[in-house]
């Protein structure tokens, strides 16, 4: 199998202050790869790194075999990019931009390129300044796609996109790989790596914590769940139940973590009297002081 990415032990530290350490990554030809992590973990430095928009204090990256420092243009010519931080030209309208950026790259195919605008309801006539955040997120998408790229690099993609135009994205990550490109997008939001991904590597504190299969994800995800009674409710009726952990009691309300199915809990709290239910996915950050927190701690203090 082909590593359209690869990096070795891929380091950049900004002074004293840490950027990401030792990552090696293999991203494989025609994979949706994920890249997972709280903001500030490290996702847009590994990025611009591999694609030597800065250097590293050490280590390499490879993409299509190219060393990145070595040949960045021969592999600028193949990708099409999102970064986090989207910003154009404020006077220019955004067709003016999709049009500059097709002309740029030359053998842009303009029906595809008007149903990249019509799937993402792009209105190309306004100034790029006039632009919502995430109209602004479109314009680039259009930029990033409309060439057919063999490889999409894409930072936070769907940030400030609507649920429907979310849809949408999705709907064209799935025709890249169907296509046989190779898809790398960066996230926060565990569910949308799920829906989109084939692999992920979630990184935390500039390091790689876990390198998987998305399915490994389901061992990440957990619910947030506060059942509000009429009456007192047996704690114990609820520590008993499967996936279900760090149950706390506050005079009628009941806190609890649940991993997994909800239903033996909806089914539990139906036998009293309930009064509110409550059901909230946690921040990524959240899940990660959960899975990996003592974990860090404890990495942190070996190395001291």
């Amino acid at each position: 199998m082909t590593a359209i990415i690869r990096t070795e032990a891929l380091t950049k530290s900004y002074g004293t202050h840490r950027g990401i350490v030792e990552v090696d990554l293999e991203v494989n030809e025609g994979e949706v790869f994920g890249f997972l992590g709280p903001n500030g973990a490290g996702k847009t430095t590994t990025i611009r790194t591999i694609l030597d928009l800065i250097r590293p204090t050490s280590g390499k990256a490879f993409v299509f075999g190219i060393e990145s420092s070595v040949d960045p243009i021969a592999i600028h010519k193949r990708i099409g990019y999102v970064p986090g931080e989207f910003a154009l030209y404020d006077r220019l309208t955004g067709g003016q931009h999709i049009a500059y950026f097709a002309n740029l790259r030359g053998g842009v195919d303009p029906a595809y390129q008007a149903s990249l605008i019509e799937r993402f309801d792009v209105d190309p006539s306004r100034k790029f300044k006039e632009y919502s955040k995430g109209n602004k997120q479109k314009i680039g998408l259009v930029i990033a796609l409309q060439h057919r790229p063999e490889l999409l690099v894409l930072d936070e993609p769907t940030s400030g996109l609507d649920p429907l135009v979310q849809q949408s994205f999705y709907a064209l990550v799935r025709e890249a790989k169907e296509e046989g490109r190779t898809v790398f997008v960066s996230s926060h939001i565990l569910s949308e790596v799920e829906r989109t991904c084939d692999r992920v590597a979630i990184i935390r504190d500039g390091r790689l914590v876990k390198v998987d299969r998305t399915e490994a994800l389901r061992d990440l995800a957990h619910h947030q769940v506060e059942l509000r009674f009429a009456g007192p409710v047996p704690r114990a009726e609820f520590e008993m139940l499967p996936g279900v952990s760090d149950v706390a009691a506050d005079d009628h309300v009941l806190r609890m973590r649940v991993s997994g199915p909800i239903t033996p809990v909806v089914r539990a709290a139906a036998r009293f009297e309930l009064l509110d239910f409550v059901s909230r996915e946690p921040s990524l950050e959240e899940t990660f002081l959960a899975q990996y927190g003592q974990e860090a701690v404890e990495s942190t203090e070996a190395r001291a």
